[in-house]
């Protein structure tokens, strides 16, 4: 399926997900333990290890709204760019 830009967003749909270009994971490290859970959870590529830690190599890929990676997570590394609920309590 081809991507398709929406005119109302700015995601793209992508296999029936909408791909987010204004939401994606963001890691703090000083909580992240390098369990690599969110690489392993996630099925759209949006991490890379790299020196035996999780990186956000490819933004776009992520599915807005999923939170996947951010609830396996149990040290509550993961939190998200674009995340309203997140800067009400911040």
């Amino acid at each position: 399926m081809p991507l398709k830009i929406m005119s109302h967003t700015t995601a793209v749909s992508k296999g029936g997900f909408e791909m987010a270009k204004n939401w994606y994971p963001i890691i703090d490290y000083e909580k992240c333990v390098g369990c690599l859970s969110c690489v392993d959870f996630c099925p759209h590529g949006v991490f890379e290890v790299e020196n035996g830690q999780p990186v956000v190599v490819n933004p776009d890929n992520c599915v807005e709204f999923c939170r996947g990676c951010q609830k396996v997570c149990d040290y509550e590394a993961i939190t998200y760019y674009g995340d309203k609920e997140a800067r009400k309590d911040g």
